[in-house]
């Protein structure tokens, strides 16, 4: 089990300062990752939750740690395709490998919030479609001298496209849906959890990306499965309690219970905690506890 943290990029702790104390402070403690998410826009009076209402871009955030750590992986769970094109994505993706010295771990979705697609100019409708044909095109642009690409969705002349990455990044694919746990399967390096995920029932959908994977001839055990942890730190007995929300003692027998169902990598993500992602919360007693939680968490 390789265990990240998520670094601040939600609320009113995701400052610049705290970003880089967070994942300097996680390097030193032996983490494996860092993580961010993306909220491209927050539609007005929107239900999602104030963890949303104010999100740093994660392609910016994790080429600005890049430059103050050195060994940790840096990881983004996920960006959505339909809202960029695979050669703008391609560029930048293998920019952030390069100045990463090859740490970047690229987890990419579909996009679900109408809001986003209109500001983008693309439609919703067949999104897994669109999803296939950018992955082929972006594994295209990171490895052939000369890409042309006439499809459904994206069109592309003869051109070249450099500097290319020494090593493609991983490619994860989030997705909850049978279809997008079977196209992480196929086409995918693994599979990332939403922040909704049921983490009782998680091995259920990793059994289906690994049929996927079978079916499709390529090796299951090669896959990587990465839950994203909503972690909130709240005191330990709670008789509802659900995972990875209580004591230290209990989030860590979490975390080895997700080992045994088949998870390889976990992160905790305190964004996700209204109590410390809010814009509204007290930015010094955020990290005070996002502190405390790197020390006990630690692997």
């Amino acid at each position: 089990m390789r265990i990240g943290f998520a670094v601040p990029v939600s609320g009113s702790w995701a400052t610049p300062a705290n970003m880089v104390r967070v994942a300097r402070r996680a390097e030193e403690l032996g983490y494996h990752e860092l993580w961010t998410f993306q909220r491209l826009l927050y539609p007005r009076g929107h239900e999602m939750g104030p963890v949303y209402r104010s999100v740093h871009d994660p392609v910016v955030t994790l080429s600005y740690l890049a430059g103050v750590t050195g060994r940790i992986r840096l990881g983004v769970a996920v960006l959505n395709m339909p809202f960029v094109s695979p050669a703008l994505l391609a560029k930048q993706l293998a920019s952030l490998q390069a100045v990463s010295g090859g740490r970047l771990d690229a987890g990419l979705g579909l996009g679900w919030l109408p809001e986003e697609f209109a500001a983008s100019g693309v439609s919703q409708e067949r999104r897994g479609r669109r999803a296939e044909e950018f992955i082929h095109l972006l594994r295209r642009l990171w490895s052939e001298e000369t890409v042309e690409h006439r499809g459904e969705f994206y069109q592309l002349p003869p051109v070249h496209q450099d500097p290319k990455p020494a090593s493609p990044p991983p490619v994860l694919l989030g997705g909850s849906a049978a279809v997008a746990l079977r196209r992480a399967g196929r086409l995918a390096d693994g599979w990332i959890s939403s922040s909704r995920e049921d983490l009782d029932r998680i091995d259920e959908k990793i059994y289906i990306v690994k049929e996927a994977a079978r079916e499709a001839g390529r090796d299951p055990e090669a896959l990587r499965f990465v839950t994203r942890g909503v972690t909130r730190i709240r005191p330990s007995g709670a008789a509802d309690r659900s995972p990875l929300t209580g004591s230290f003692e209990e989030i860590r027998r979490d975390v080895d219970a997700l080992a045994a169902r088949g998870v390889t990598d976990v992160f905790h993500d305190l964004n996700f905690d209204p109590e410390i992602g809010s814009p509204d919360a007290d930015p010094g007693e955020s990290m005070r506890r996002a502190e405390a939680a790197l020390e006990a968490l630690a692997p």
